[in-house]
């Protein structure tokens, strides 16, 4: 059955991908069902200023650059290409991330169904797509056409930064007695749950493991696509609510993000070189 998969679609894959473009279908309409509510009924489902001014621009972000990676991956795969494939994971990490912040930060209303059934499909969907890519199959097509170890090190060592904020802004609220903002401890959670995965991912990479190479890919896109959004978000907050524009800071974000683009850059490079032999 390996094979015959292998042969009809020309991707390292185990089984049929149906139920994976299934489901992700069903998380792109439900992302943006979630997002025009989000942006049609702000007052309704963002009772407070600073939930609106956080939460209803990402919506628009999410709209901008969530919802076309995810079916941006899907096409890619549907067409043959390794790098939709690859891609694909990290489309629904982001996904992931981005949602789970919202379960947490958000007071219970009616999208709390929706919030919750993304964090949990984009889950599953992951799980599911890493465990069907045959890892020896895509370390083979790969290997000395990727800088592993960069790519492997920016990855880990940014997880473990992720990490070690989380820690230490929860230790200090602990020691100080003090309550954390709820949409700090929403981004605090998520960065808890997707750490370990950029820990793990990075090092197998950085070792030259086969599951490295099936989750580099996806980790640098889904870090990359972050900072953009991130970018994205900066520029639309001051447009659309009434926070301030802050040029120093988005120049900040975008030096912060060059750390990502580089290596991305470099494995995308080789993974598109490795389509051409």
């Amino acid at each position: 059955m390996h094979t015959t998969h292998q042969q009809d679609t020309g991707l390292p894959i185990k089984q049929s991908l149906r139920l994976a473009y299934l489901i992700s279908l069903m998380i792109a309409m439900v992302m943006i069902i979630a997002s025009v509510i989000g942006i049609m009924l702000q007052s309704s489902i963002y009772p407070t200023e600073d939930l609106q001014r956080i939460f209803m621009p990402n919506d628009v972000v999410n709209l901008l650059i969530g919802v076309p990676i995810l079916l941006g991956s899907m096409w890619f795969t549907h067409r043959g290409r390794l790098i939709g494939l690859l891609f694909w994971p990290g489309a629904l990490l982001y996904v992931f991330y981005n949602y789970v912040a919202y379960l947490f930060a958000m007071q219970f209303n009616f999208l709390f169904l929706l919030y919750l059934s993304l964090v949990t499909l984009s889950a599953y969907t992951i799980i599911g797509l890493v465990a069907n890519i045959d890892g020896s199959s895509v370390k083979g097509q790969l290997s000395d056409y990727v800088p592993e170890r960069l790519a492997g090190g920016v990855i880990t060592g940014l997880g473990l930064l992720f990490l070690i904020r989380v820690l230490a802004v929860m230790i200090l609220a602990i020691t100080n007695q003090t309550e954390i903002d709820r949409v700090e401890l929403s981004v605090l959670i998520a960065d808890f749950l997707v750490s370990p995965a950029m820990i793990v991912g990075g090092i197998f990479l950085w070792r030259k493991k086969a599951l490295g190479y099936v989750s580099g890919t996806g980790l640098l896109f889904q870090l990359s696509m972050l900072f953009i959004g991130l970018i994205i978000f900066m520029i639309l907050q001051p447009l659309i609510t009434a926070a301030p524009f802050i040029l120093i800071d988005i120049i900040v974000v975008l030096l912060m993000g060059l750390v990502c683009f580089i290596p991305f850059g470099l494995f995308l490079r080789g993974v598109i070189s490795t389509g051409r032999r």
